[in-house]
């Protein structure tokens, strides 16, 4: 388990899974528009329950058992990108229409920020997710997701817990950890 660590390259790896989250970010946005600017944070935290769930429905039924044919990769890719949606809404909240152009920009930041926080973690983590099972992640995502509702229903307040960014953000990253084991480990 120790050799991991050698052969992979997380930077990397994330900046890959991230281009690809990107992309169809901007692809969607051109076939949808600037819809999901009418979303409140909280109607995206449970959109991104709904992925989660039918992530988890999958990891236990199997592929064969599902009605929709997409595996989970679509899932999680769906949560890095209403994650970074939820993060922009937070930060400008929900209203009109916004250029493709600061979209994206607000998106590229809500990655960075995620991204950063990934790289200081896993520097003190020593990168024990490459150890994980994907299934946890999902679990993990899950937990996340059930906090953050948790910190909504009390109008944003906590006691002595992080706030919902700090969710989405960690979401983002266990995500973004499952795409690279599912596309770069055997």
């Amino acid at each position: 388990m120790d050799n991991i660590k050698s052969k992979h390259d997380t930077s990397k790896e994330f900046a890959a899974m991230t281009a690809l989250c990107r992309d169809i970010f901007i692809k969607k946005m051109s076939d949808y528009g600037m819809s999901w600017r009418v979303m409140r944070p909280s109607s995206l935290t449970d959109q991104i329950y709904i992925k989660a769930r039918r992530i988890r429905s999958i990891e236990e039924k199997g592929m064969a058992s599902a009605r929709v044919n997409e595996g989970i990769e679509p899932e999680f890719i769906g949560i890095v990108n209403y994650c970074a949606i939820a993060l922009i809404q937070l930060r400008i909240g929900p209203g009109d229409y916004i250029s493709q152009e600061k979209a994206t920009e607000l998106y590229d930041k809500a990655i960075s920020d995620s991204t950063s926080l990934m790289l200081n973690k896993n520097h003190d983590y020593d990168e024990a997710w490459r150890h994980m099972r994907v299934s946890s992640f999902t679990d993990i995502i899950l937990q996340k997701l059930l906090r953050t509702r948790e910190i909504e229903d009390h109008n944003g307040q906590t006691i002595i817990s992080e706030g919902v960014d700090a969710n989405y953000m960690d979401m983002i990253n266990y995500a973004m950890f499952a795409l690279i084991k599912l596309n770069y480990e055997d």
